[in-house]
C-alpha cells in the first residue's frame, strides 16, 4: 500500500511552529469534510430534521480537533495511508461531540455555553439535546465499522471500552460521585473520563496499519497515557487562569462547584510543573521514532501549551 502523506514532508525545520500549522491546517480540513459528510441530513428525514440539525450543531461548531489529529499523527508515523484515517479521526469527534452535549445538560455540569456559542440544550432544547448526544454516540460506531480500516470490528471495541463503564463514562459517574478527594482518586477518575478517549485516539490511529511492532505499540501507550493525563491537568489550569471568552466555555466553574482539580489539591504552580513534566514524558516516550514522530510530540506540547 503506498502512503499518502498531506500538505508537507518535514525536512529542515521538522519541530517549526509553521511547519506544524500547515500540518495542522491540512488535517483540520480532512476531518471537517469527513465529518461534513458523515452528518449529511439524509434526504428521506422529515419529522427527524431536527435531529440532526442538533447533530451537526454539537459536531460541527468548531474545536481544537485535537483527538483526530492525535489519530493521523499517529496513524502517518505507523504508514498507514492518510485516508483510511478519515473514518477513526471523525468517529472520537463525533464521540467527543456526544460527551461534551451530555456533559452541559443541566443534570451533569448545568453549562450553557460550548465552544463560545449556546450549548446544544440551550439552542434546541433538553430533550432534542439528549437524544442528539445518543445519535452522535450511535453514529461515531456506524462510520468506524464501515472504515477501510484493516479490522473495524477490533476498533469498534477499542472505541467502545474507551467510551463506557470502564472508561470516559465511568470517570463521569466517579466525578459527580463527589467522593474523588485524593490525588491518587483524581488521577484515576481523569485516566478514565478524559484519558480514555484520548488513548483511544493514539491506539485507532496506529489501528489503520496493518501490522505495528509490540515496542512501538508500547511506546504510543505510553505517550498516549501521559498526554492525556497532560491534558486534563492544563483544562484544571485554564479554568483558573482563564477566561469564558477565550475558553468557548464558562471559566471558573471548579472552584465555584468546590471540585476537586489538581489546582486545588497542588496549587497552581505545581500544577503546571505537573502538566509540563506529563507532557516531557509523552515526548520522550516516542524517541525511538525519530523525526517521523515531530507532529505527535509538537501535539504533546499544544496539550499543555495552549488557551482553551
Amino acid at each position: 500500500m503506498t502512503t499518502q502523506r498531506v500538505a508537507i514532508e518535514p525536512s529542515e525545520a521538522a519541530s517549526s511552529a509553521s511547519a506544524m500549522m500547515t500540518w495542522q491546517a491540512a488535517h483540520r480540513a480532512r476531518v471537517e469534510t469527513a465529518l461534513d459528510r458523515f452528518l449529511a441530513i439524509p434526504p428521506s428525514v422529515a419529522e427527524g430534521q431536527r435531529l440532526w440539525e442538533a447533530m451537526r450543531y454539537a459536531a460541527l461548531s468548531g474545536g481544537k480537533r485535537w483527538r483526530a489529529l492525535l489519530v493521523y499523527a499517529t496513524a502517518e508515523l505507523c504508514g498507514a495511508d492518510v485516508a483510511v484515517a478519515d473514518a477513526p479521526a471523525a468517529a472520537v469527534e463525533l464521540l467527543h461531540a456526544y460527551s461534551l452535549v451530555h456533559d452541559d445538560l443541566p443534570c451533569m455540569d448545568d453549562d450553557a455555553v460550548r465552544r463560545g456559542q449556546p450549548a446544544c440544550h440551550i439552542a434546541f432544547g433538553e430533550a432534542t439535546a439528549l437524544l442528539a448526544g445518543d445519535a452522535l454516540q450511535a453514529q461515531a460506531f456506524e462510520v468506524l465499522a464501515q472504515s477501510r480500516m484493516p479490522d473495524p470490528a477490533t476498533a469498534c471495541a477499542l472505541l467502545a471500552k474507551a467510551a463506557g463503564g470502564h472508561g470516559m463514562v465511568g470517570g463521569q459517574a466517579r466525578d459527580l460521585s463527589g467522593e474523588v478527594t485524593t490525588m491518587e482518586a483524581l488521577e484515576a477518575m481523569h485516566r478514565k473520563k478524559t484519558g480514555a478517549l484520548i488513548e483511544a485516539a493514539v491506539m485507532l490511529g496506529a489501528a489503520c496499519s496493518a501490522s505495528i511492532e509490540h515496542t512501538a505499540r508500547a511506546a504510543l501507550n505510553r505517550y498516549a497515557a501521559a498526554v492525556g493525563l497532560a491534558f486534563q491537568v492544563a483544562d484544571d489550569v485554564l479554568d483558573v487562569e482563564g477566561n469564558t471568552a477565550g475558553l468557548g466555555k464558562t471559566a471558573g466553574k471548579d472552584a465555584a462547584q468546590n471540585k476537586t482539580t489538581y489546582v486545588a489539591l497542588l496549587g497552581l504552580q505545581s500544577a503546571k510543573e505537573k502538566m509540563y513534566a506529563l507532557s516531557g514524558e509523552a515526548r520522550q516516550a516516542l524517541e525511538n521514532f525519530g523525526i517521523a514522530a515531530w507532529p505527535l510530540k509538537a501535539l504533546a506540547t499544544q496539550a499543555v501549551v495552549r488557551s482553551y
